[in-house]
């Protein structure tokens, strides 16, 4: 690897350079690189960890989680296709990883969510974003955490991570539109649930 694309990473700084070096990074790890790994690593488990936290509720088993999904990252770099971005890639790990854990402890429940049959609602409507907009921080991440899993993984990685909806699809592994229709009833569940003010 070039070490230069490790010496440009500066810790909490977004750069396009960090973004442009991700791929690279992640080519080398595919090789070997361990510093290229640890790059990667400072770089991404912040935002890794806070979905392991709010997917998981337990800040133990998040931690024990983030350990595991980078040792699959050293495992499996070389299988990124580049159909989306690292960082979408590496919170797909993630979210593989937290699934497991949780089909272990609780067993899955197979259902179909009728919801996921309906359409967005009409987007000439803005009174979603103005109850969002009215609302504070955290009271939203409040209303996130009630929301039903699949709903909760949607919402944070667009309004907390504000990940493009291609990347949230990569990371779900799931289609684009079925991520915007999971965010369609996400806002609309948690501006129902703000405006009865049922979260403090």
């Amino acid at each position: 690897m070039n070490p230069s694309a490790c010496e440009r990473y500066v810790p909490g700084v977004e750069t396009d350079t960090n973004v442009d070096t991700d791929r690279a990074l992640l080519a080398a790890v595919a090789v070997g690189d361990e510093p290229a790994l640890r790059v990667l690593y400072y770089r991404h488990s912040p935002v890794m960890l806070r979905l392991l936290r709010r997917l998981t509720s337990d800040a133990g088993i998040a931690e024990e989680l983030l350990q595991e999904s980078w040792l699959a990252v050293w495992r499996s770099a070389a299988t990124f296709r580049g159909d989306s971005s690292v960082r979408g890639w590496l919170l797909g790990v993630v979210r593989r990883q937290a699934h497991n854990r949780l089909r272990r402890i609780e067993p899955a429940r197979i259902a179909l969510d009728a919801e996921e049959m309906l359409e967005p609602a009409d987007p000439g409507v803005d009174v979603e974003a103005d109850v969002l907009a009215s609302a504070g921080q955290q009271q939203i991440l409040a209303a996130i955490k009630a929301l039903p899993r699949r709903h909760r993984e949607v919402a944070v990685l667009a309004l907390v991570e504000e990940l493009p909806y291609t990347d949230i699809a990569e990371a779900l592994g799931i289609p684009v539109g079925t991520v915007k229709s999971r965010m369609a009833n996400a806002r609309a569940r948690l501006c129902a649930t703000l405006a009865e003010g049922q979260v403090s």
